[in-house]
C-alpha cells in the first residue's frame, strides 16, 4: 500500500515530476515538496530538532496511526512545513540531488546508532523502524500529491 523504502525506487518516481507538475491537491510546489522530504530525513537524523506539538497522551493514538494502512491526511499544515519557506536550490534536479544525499545520511546515521531516536514533533520519540514506517507512508502521500504513485 505504501512505497517501499528504497532510494532507487524514490529517484525513479523523482525522475517523472516536472518543476511545472500541479499537485492534485495542495499548493506546494514540486520543488518545494523534494525539499519537504529532504527536511524530515533532517528530522529523523536530529539535524533539525522539533519540539512535540500534541499532548504527550494522544502519542499512543498517533503511533497507532502511524503503524497502521491509513493515508496521510491531505491539506493538512504543520508547523515545520510552511508553504512559505523559501527553496534552497537552484532547480529541481538539485533539490532531487539533496534528498538523494540525505536519504544516504539517514541510512548511515542509523547503521552507526542503530538504538537511537529522534523526536517528530507529531509521533514523539521514533526508532529507525518506526522512521522508516513514516517516511513510506509520508513519501507515498506526496507522491500522490504529485502523481507519481
Amino acid at each position: 500500500m505504501f512505497i517501499e523504502n528504497d532510494l532507487s525506487i524514490f529517484l525513479n518516481k523523482l525522475d517523472q515530476l516536472k518543476s511545472d507538475t500541479i499537485p492534485n491537491w495542495g499548493s506546494m510546489l514540486p520543488q518545494r515538496m523534494v525539499e519537504h522530504l529532504t527536511d524530515t530525513l533532517r528530522i529523523a537524523i536530529g539535524e533539525n530538532k522539533q519540539t512535540l506539538v500534541v499532548p504527550e497522551e494522544k502519542l499512543p493514538g498517533m503511533l497507532r496511526f502511524l503503524e497502521s494502512d491509513k493515508e496521510m491526511m491531505r491539506n493538512v499544515e504543520v508547523p515545520f512545513a510552511k508553504k512559505d519557506t523559501p527553496l534552497r536550490n537552484e532547480e529541481m534536479e538539485l533539490a532531487i540531488d539533496e534528498f538523494a544525499d540525505a536519504y544516504l545520511d539517514y541510512l548511515e546515521y542509523y547503521e552507526l546508532n542503530p538504538s537511537k531516536t529522534q523526536l517528530h514533533a507529531y509521533y514523539g520519540s521514533l526508532t529507525f523502524e518506526q522512521w522508516n514506517r513514516l517516511n513510506s507512508k509520508h513519501i507515498t502521500h506526496h507522491f500522490k500529491q504529485f502523481g507519481l504513485l
